[in-house]
Order: C-alpha cells, then structure tokens, then sequence
C-alpha cells in the first residue's frame, strides 16, 4: 500500500474543521478509502441512531449495502456482533461459518464474498457503529491492515464526536441523526440520477461523489437539491 496515500487518507479522515465537512461525507470516504488501500473488495458501515438502533449509513457499492440491510432485517451478521461486543470480529470462509449465522453467510457468499473483517467505531467505551470489510477470497486481513483499519476507523470516530459534540450529547444525537436523514436523500438522488443517465446505482453514486469533489459540496447537499428538482441531471459532467 502506498504510504502517502495511507497518510492523505488519515489527514481527510481527520479533517472535521474544514467548511464541508459533514458526517456522512465522512463514512463515505472512509468506506471508499479503506476498499482501495486496503485488500478487500467491499465495505459497508452502520451507524446507530440516538435511540440505539442501527442503520446502514454508508457502504463502498450497491452490493455492500444490500449485505448490510440483509444483516438489519435478519439480525443477524458480523457488524451486529461488533457493535453489541465492541471487539472485531473476524470471519475467513463464510462457507464453514453456516452456524454462525446462518442465513447471513449463504447470502454474503451469493453475493461474491468469502471473508470479513468487522470492525466497531468505539471511543472511551461508547459503540457508534460498525464497519464490515469483505473480501473475495478465504483469507482475513493480515496484522497490518487489521491494524490500519481500525485506525482509520478510531480516527473517523474520533472525528464524528470531538470539540462541542463531545461536550453536548444533543448536539452528537442531532448530527448523528441528521447523518442518517441524509443517507436517504443520497439513495434518493442516487436512484434518480442512475434512472435519468441509464447507469448502474454504483456508477451513478461515483459520479454524484465526482460532483462534491469538483464543486466543493456536500454530498447530502446536492442530493437534496436532486431530490427536491433543483439540479438539471442531465446537465452533470460525466
């Protein structure tokens, strides 16, 4: 792995007082990052709202995410065990894993995967959320990815709660809550702009990221102007 991308990645990652920054933004980085440093194929992350439950907050493809909705409704899977423990959980062959859970497992396998690293967002003994990092083949990740992984996800944590959200708990509920709002406005735009361009959900979410980037904009921002009609579609850079 490229150790100045390694490093960019802990400084964005780290970088809560910039004007744009926004929590979802965050997750998204983070699981998109983690997919092209580290070896794994996929990543999805979950957030737990202020009343304690957990949503899907951000996911690195369409594939992903569909893995971490399955987990919610059957409750039942890795990233829910990382976040009820507070520990990692690690799992390298999900087809010898069929009593661990076993419906989650069948299906990560239909969907292309073998392994997963699951990995709490913890600080000072509070469990935020989750994140899940699959990987094609029956393998976990080796000490020093684990290990970087983790460190990308305490820092991002870390970031979601310093200064005055760590100060006022309802400060943190509302960000975390507003994080959540805006993951529905992103599928939202997301649909809208897959639908109008006739392109996959995938390509359709890295062009609306391409979008923020060029434009210096919140990514929940311009999908509530999608969503809401205030941005021509058609007329997005590809």
């Amino acid at each position: 792995m490229a150790e100045r991308r390694v490093t960019e990645t802990f400084v964005v990652l780290a970088d809560t007082v910039a004007e744009s920054f926004d929590v979802i933004d965050l997750l998204h980085e983070l699981t998109h990052r983690c997919v092209e440093i580290l070896d794994v194929q996929g990543a999805g992350l979950m957030l737990a709202d202020p009343g304690a439950s957990l949503q899907v907050s951000a996911s690195s493809s369409q594939g992903a995410r569909l893995l971490e909705l399955f987990q919610l409704q059957h409750d039942e899977g890795p990233c829910l065990d990382a976040y009820r423990s507070g520990r990692q959980v690690t799992e390298a062959d999900f087809r010898t894993s069929g009593q661990r859970w076993p419906r989650f497992s069948p299906r990560a396998v239909e969907a292309g995967y073998l392994s997963v690293q699951s990995l709490p967002m913890r600080l000072h003994g509070e469990v935020l959320g989750a994140m899940n990092l699959f990987g094609v083949r029956p393998q976990p990740l080796t000490p020093d990815q684990l290990a970087l992984a983790q460190a990308f996800t305490d820092i991002t944590t870390i970031s979601i709660v310093q200064d005055r959200l760590t100060r006022d708990r309802t400060e943190l509920n509302e960000q975390l809550a507003h994080a959540l709002t805006s993951r529905v406005a992103i599928e939202r735009a997301t649909g809208i702009v897959a639908g109008r361009l006739a392109m996959d959900v995938d390509q359709a979410f890295a062009l609306l990221r391409s979008v923020c980037r060029r434009r210096n904009r919140r990514l929940s921002a311009l999908s509530e102007d999608i969503v809401a009609g205030a941005v021509d579609v058609l007329s997005l850079p590809r």
